[in-house]
């Protein structure tokens, strides 16, 4: 029977990065992966696949409307398959990367569905059969799930989950997507660019809940004007297919049919069929394994990292716990400050948060300052033709230590890194408005909005 020192179960950013490391510090580690592919939800069927259908998307978009600057352009058509096929390339760089980095590192990998036996034995089931495994220590980094929600029927063909929505062979006429967050809002807006009229169902009061009230109001309304019609405080009862047609129903409102409806609530951690029950390992309320600041389960040895733990579903943040995981258990010292993780929204404009929102600041008491600044105002968005959307800085009234900054603009995902540095290292509004920043770049725009909190902004 083969003996690991670590075993990870699921090779997605957590999972792949953790055996990585774990690797590189010296452990003997195996990785269980139940798709052939490696890289999970994130390099398959989620982050990698849409942003590249976002980007294409986008393109084609900006030449439909005869929005490049200085560019005639006619008879401007869609090639779907083109697009869809340069998609599935960049899946398969990513995911052949991944495989290559286990070779390199010498992580053994084993292709299956891994069970707990015992709480030092896995039972892998592949295609080959079972192969039973023990361990030292152990990973579950399974990550997430779609969400089912109630009264949808979802039949993967009308009513369709975002693995199908990366992957329709034409542009739907209609369609309707059930859920206002990330995935809804990126989705919708690659179908809405393609063709497709897009209605856009919140149950909550607005769109993107979780981030600053700033923030997302302003994000309604571009997209809004983009296209995408976004109903809020929508409380969807049912969903079904009648007559070929996505039929959806809305409590106390109209009823609405489309050609294709994209169920985007939310995702719950994927821990089915792994025999937690077996190591003694109970899931909270939402489905989440409970874990201590070092990623130990109720069994020590066993550790669980990424979607299947509280916080944020994001795959960056999986990476930060994989990290931490195994650092904790070959140096004794490893930590993810969850405050200065960063979510990022890419649609067009693209979204981008870190810290504490201001809603959250007032709720909690704190005294905080603002400073915003507008990409109007600022030379290389102009020059880019993208001045839609602006950087906010948050900071306490007192110390003049970042507490969040949010952004809606032009490359708002690569700007929001500077913040997240800034703010991990208990940097203060000045400390950003005082670093030199190259002109004329978008960054400037932050450090204006950090010199309006603590002062004045000067090109405005």
């Amino acid at each position: 029977m083969p003996k690991h020192q670590l075993v990870v179960i699921g090779a997605g950013p957590g999972g792949y990065v953790a055996a990585i490391k774990a690797a590189q510090l010296g452990l003997e580690v195996a990785c269980v992966e139940k798709e052939q592919a490696l890289g999970g939800t994130c390099l398959r069927v989620g982050c990698i696949p849409s942003k590249a259908l976002l980007e294409a998307s986008e393109k084609f978009y900006e030449a439909k409307k005869g929005a490049l600057i200085g560019v005639k352009v006619q008879d401007v058509s869609l090639d779907l398959p083109a697009m869809m096929a340069h998609k599935d390339k960049v899946v398969q760089a990513n995911t052949d990367g991944v495989s290559f980095l286990f070779k390199k590192n010498k992580v053994t990998r084993y292709l299956g569905h891994a069970r707990f036996v015992s709480a030092n034995k896995l039972v892998v089931e592949g295609p080959e059969g079972q192969t039973e495994l023990e361990f030292e220590r152990c990973i579950i980094a399974t990550g997430s799930k779609v969400a089912m929600l109630k009264g949808v029927e979802v039949d993967y063909q009308t009513v369709i989950t975002s693995d199908q929505a990366i992957a329709l062979e034409q542009v739907p006429e209609t369609m309707v997507v059930i859920g206002g967050g990330v995935i809804g809002l990126e989705l919708g807006s690659v179908w809405s660019r393609l063709g497709a009229k897009v209605t856009v169902l919140e149950y909550l009061p607005r769109i993107l809940g979780g981030m600053d009230g700033e923030l997302s109001r302003a994000a309604e309304k571009i997209l809004k004007k983009q296209g995408l019609d976004i109903r809020t405080s929508q409380k969807v009862t049912r969903a079904y297919v009648k007559d070929g047609k996505g039929v959806v129903e809305v409590e106390g409102g109209e009823t609405f049919t489309a050609d294709k409806v994209l169920l985007a609530a939310s995702r719950v951690p994927n821990t089915d069929g792994l025999g937690l029950e077996a190591v003694g390992i109970t899931p909270d309320n939402r489905g989440r394994i409970p874990v201590n600041a070092h990623f130990q389960t109720a069994v020590p040895h066993i550790y669980a990292i990424g979607d299947v733990i509280a916080g944020p579903m994001l795959a960056h943040k999986a990476e930060e716990d994989g990290i931490a995981a195994v650092e904790g258990m070959v140096t004794g010292w490893g930590h993810v400050d969850y405050n200065t993780v960063p979510n990022v929204v890419y649609t067009h404009p693209e979204i981008a948060s870190v810290g504490q929102t201001e809603e959250e600041l007032k709720e909690a008491g704190v005294p905080y300052k603002k400073g915003s600044f507008p990409f109007q105002a600022n030379g290389r968005a102009r020059a880019i033709g993208s001045t839609d959307g602006f950087v906010k800085v948050l900071t306490h009234a007192e110390t003049d230590r970042v507490l969040g900054v949010h952004i809606i603009g032009p490359h708002a995902g690569d700007l929001i890194a500077e913040a997240a540095t800034a703010m991990t290292f208990k940097a203060s509004s000045e400390d950003i408005a005082r670093a030199s920043h190259a002109h004329p770049t978008l960054a400037e725009a932050l450090k204006e909005a950090a010199m309006a909190a603590y002062d004045k902004p000067i090109h405005i």
